[in-house]
């Protein structure tokens, strides 16, 4: 599993409403599914060979970094620490292959029918956890506003 982690002073997340593609109103035809706070935007991308392991790792990884500023202005606390939201976003492309060509590969990314329960899981383990946790929409067509905070931006593979 890969995911990339932003620290944001807020984020949210729109969807393509169905049958509204052509929609020219001012939503675009797109409504607001998951919005936070302070916290975390991290989208998050799954391959063939991950499972519930890689998924309960990157939860623990997330409410474990260490990339907000502590009393002395040190990134040394962790989103769980200063009690931030997070936002969790299913983002097939983090698994695109750019090596050849300058057309994407998308063969390393997992079937959407084996990566949504793993990113469902993600989810479930950092409400488990006790963080607020909002969401996109899987298979649809999403739109992400964030206000970067630093900005912090890392990726995390494990």
């Amino acid at each position: 599993m890969r995911g990339v982690a932003q620290r944001v002073l807020s984020a949210s997340v729109s969807s393509r409403v169905t049958g509204q593609q052509d929609d020219q109103s001012e939503n675009d035809g797109f409504e607001v599914v998951g919005s936070i706070g302070a916290g975390l935007c991290v989208l998050v991308g799954v391959t063939h060979d991950d499972g519930e392991r890689e998924a309960d790792r990157l939860a623990d990884k997330v409410l474990g970094l260490r990339i907000f500023d502590d009393d002395d202005g040190v990134m040394n606390r962790s989103v769980d620490d200063v009690g931030g939201e997070l936002l969790i976003v299913s983002q097939f492309t983090l698994y695109g292959n750019t090596a050849k060509g300058r057309r994407p590969s998308w063969i390393d990314a997992a079937r959407p029918e084996h990566a949504e329960p793993l990113v469902d899981r993600v989810v479930d383990q950092l409400r488990s956890a006790g963080r607020t946790v909002a969401t996109g929409r899987f298979r649809t067509e999403m739109r992400v506003e964030l206000v970067n905070d630093g900005p912090v931006t890392l990726i995390i593979d494990v």
